[in-house]
């Protein structure tokens, strides 16, 4: 049997994160571990889950991202892990999916992510609605019966999963990266110096997501991720998803990825971020 350990960290957000831990164990075909991690908790998420019997850790204060995600991994106990969003939902049999996916491959250097909708991705006659109140799931599932597409390359977005054996190489995710602009890149870039070449998103796992709620309604002071990771690695995010994940939304999968191409426009470019890491230091 095939199981996940799901990572979701949640800053009082707990109707979204109902929905979402709804959809797993309405919608799994195989039990999973679920581990939150709770960021102050003081709008019920602590008595929730305590009442629920998950297993979570626990921050008095909003403690960031990237922290969160590390603190609730220290709870594992599974092969493969699976970081979530607290205001995502799950289509049906989504585990059965990325089982089938992972079985087909010969080891475990991959990163594979859900394909994500949100309100405006999706026409009329199947929008499920914006809020936890007024979502219809049925008509969500009948979208992603409905709608068929190509696997996408270069994906580096949650819903994700790794193995146990990649999370625990590279650390899980970069905590100077808190409260999290730029750790999705930079979590990819650390994969990729261990070898990583498949970057899939997956069709058939699609995910509804109501949009970075927890962000977009409280009032987190914002890192400047495109900036530390250029100084950390020698570009910046744009550039590691045009020319290592070569990615994009018509971006259809055609195998594992291979080195950079160093054409012209390519070494321009590199030129051109090494002129702004220069710069940065001056303002130092």
């Amino acid at each position: 049997m095939i199981q996940f350990s799901i990572l979701i960290p949640t800053f009082n957000n707990l109707d979204y994160l109902k929905l979402a831990i709804k959809s797993i164990k309405e919608n799994s075909i195989y039990n999973h571990e679920i581990i939150l991690h709770i960021n102050d908790g003081s709008d019920g998420t602590l008595e929730y889950a305590k009442k629920e019997k998950l297993i979570y850790t626990y921050s008095k204060d909003n403690i960031g991202l990237c922290s969160a995600i590390n603190k609730a991994a220290t709870k594992i106990s599974t092969k493969y892990v699976l970081y979530l969003h607290d205001d995502m939902y799950l289509c049906k049999n989504w585990d059965e999916f990325l089982k089938n996916e992972i079985e087909i491959l010969e080891d475990d250097l991959f990163y594979l992510s859900g394909t994500n909708y949100e309100t405006r991705d999706i026409d009329n006659k199947f929008n499920p609605g914006n809020s936890p109140e007024k979502f219809n799931p049925h008509l969500f599932h009948e979208f992603c019966t409905n709608k068929k597409e190509k696997d996408l390359q270069g994906s580096h977005w949650a819903p994700h999963i790794i193995s146990k054996r990649l999370w625990d190489i590279v650390g899980g995710f970069s905590e100077e990266f808190n409260p999290g602009d730029g750790s999705d890149p930079d979590f990819c870039m650390k994969l990729w110096i261990n070898n990583v070449r498949i970057f899939k998103s997956i069709d058939k796992f699609k995910v509804f997501h109501f949009g970075s709620r927890t962000i977009r309604n409280k009032r987190i002071v914002k890192n400047n991720g495109t900036k530390k990771f250029l100084l950390k690695y020698g570009f910046n995010p744009k550039f590691f998803r045009k020319y290592y994940l070569r990615g994009g939304a018509n971006s259809v999968y055609d195998g594992p990825l291979t080195e950079p191409k160093k054409t012209l426009i390519h070494l321009l470019e590199l030129f051109i971020n090494r002129i702004k890491i220069f710069f940065y230091r001056l303002s130092f």
